[in-house]
């Protein structure tokens, strides 16, 4: 009797561990999670084209875009710049960053590195390159080490799309490799030129003078232009005319004869 009372008691404690753990576990709804609409975890390639040359070519790893945003995130950035003959001149290197669809901008962020086709490198922490203005731009602080080993730093950089022609904002300083012996070379480089210039000038016929006939002033169409000139003809002694010599001396003949007579008359009247 008392085995059958034990049982009974131990089926009863059972009964109320298993009803209570139905009551404790609850159907958990589905996880939403948020994914990507578009997902590409290969190689990656995106063309841009400047009427209808290409002018940049992106290229990464990961790509992602999310349904509600139009914008594109990558990792990492390798971005080749091509001239207008479709040769590469320039890259730009970056972590990650992220672009439109219509790839009117790039925005490259987390250890930028960039080469330009003159061989200058350019180091930031964020550079965006902008499709409406075609320039390369960042408020960041900048590193660039010229083709000559000089490095300048500072704040803000502007450059064209293909980082052929580049600047620093502000708050410029730099160290200037061998500046002592570059600025002698440009003095000799410039000496040489004003040299040369001289030797060309001397070497070359001075303008001949104008013929001046002794006696003869130029006539006004040879003076000089805007000037004005005078002619002053040659000082001539008029030459009598013969038929005024002859009356003249006829004239003269007549009072001669008349005074005859004048003395003539008075000598008859003595």
């Amino acid at each position: 009797m008392i085995e059958g009372l034990v049982l009974a008691s131990v089926l009863f404690v059972l009964c109320v561990l298993l009803s209570a753990c139905e009551d404790i576990e609850e159907e958990k709804p589905w996880l939403q999670v948020e994914r990507p609409e578009m997902l590409f975890t290969d190689t990656t390639l995106m063309d841009s084209y400047d009427k209808g040359v290409l002018s940049w070519k992106l290229k990464t790893a990961y790509l992602e875009r999310w349904g509600d945003k139009e914008v594109v995130f990558v990792r990492p950035v390798l971005v080749d710049i091509y001239d207008s003959l479709g040769e590469r001149t320039a890259f730009l290197r970056a972590d990650s960053g992220r672009m439109d669809l219509k790839f009117t901008y790039v925005y490259a962020y987390g250890h930028v590195y960039a080469l330009t086709p003159k061989g200058a490198s350019v180091r930031s922490d964020s550079l965006i390159w902008n499709k409406r203005d075609n320039l390369v731009t960042t408020e960041s602080y900048v590193r660039v080490v010229s083709e000559e080993g000089d490095v300048l730093q500072g704040q803000g950089f502007v450059s064209d799309a293909h980082m052929d022609n580049w600047r620093i904002l502000s708050n410029v300083t730099g160290i200037f490799q061998d500046a002592a012996r570059r600025l002698k070379d440009e003095d000799k480089k410039e000496a040489k030129e004003i040299e040369t210039r001289d030797s060309v000038q001397a070497a070359s016929p001075a303008p001949a003078a104008p013929m001046q006939t002794k006696g003869v002033t130029p006539s006004p169409s040879a003076a000089t232009p805007n000037a004005t000139s005078s002619v002053t003809p040659p000082a001539v002694t008029p030459k009598p005319d013969s038929a005024v010599e002859k009356n003249e001396k006829t004239l003269v003949e007549k009072i001669k004869k008349r005074g005859e007579r004048v003395k003539a008359k008075s000598r008859d009247a003595k």
